[in-house]
């Protein structure tokens, strides 16, 4: 990318107009270059292999993310609306399980709102996914912060037109072992 500029400076008394061009470097993750066709902010997310923190186990009692990433969108008035499929809006005013990476919403070590998301957020080898890698939880009873995976149980509610940009919440939630 060139940056064109233009400064002015002063010298021996006369004001002198100086006019060049510098590059600058495309910024990278630790990843590397992104995946092709896929950016930043939009999909499950990616958890790097130099993560840290352990992938999410696989388990028969949650909400598999590959159902909620699995989200087509539209454009509307300048506005990205989510387009749910049948597997997606079933899930709809029920009661479910989620498992997830915690991000907190409220200072304390102790939460009652946060974001859950497939991928640790705080990870720098994993790139974080879009508004369907992640569920806004608001619990009965605060939930302890940590960097491990919970799970949560609640009515889910699939949104489509959240005036966050979210397409799902978890309502009423416990934390479930």
């Amino acid at each position: 990318m060139t940056l064109r500029y233009k400064t002015w400076t002063a010298v021996a008394g006369l004001t002198i107009c100086m006019v060049g061009a510098a590059t600058a470097q495309a910024l990278s993750t630790p990843l590397g270059a992104p995946l092709a066709g896929i950016s930043s902010g939009s999909g499950a997310g990616t958890h790097g292999a130099g993560s840290p923190f352990a992938p999410l186990e696989a388990r028969n009692d949650v909400i598999p993310w590959s159902v909620l990433t699995d989200v087509k969108t539209i454009t509307e008035k300048n506005r990205i609306l989510p387009v749910f499929n049948t597997s997606q809006t079933a899930l709809n005013q029920k009661t479910q399980r989620i498992q997830g990476f915690m991000m907190p919403l409220e200072p304390g070590t102790s939460q009652r709102h946060f974001l859950l998301s497939s991928v640790p957020l705080t990870c720098s080898f994993c790139t974080a996914g879009g508004p369907e890698s992640m569920v806004e939880v608001r619990t009965k009873t605060p939930v302890k912060y940590g960097m491990e995976p919970v799970v949560v149980e609640g009515k889910f509610l699939v949104l489509n037109d959240d005036s966050y940009g979210l397409y799902y919440r978890m309502t009423d939630a416990t934390s479930v072992k």
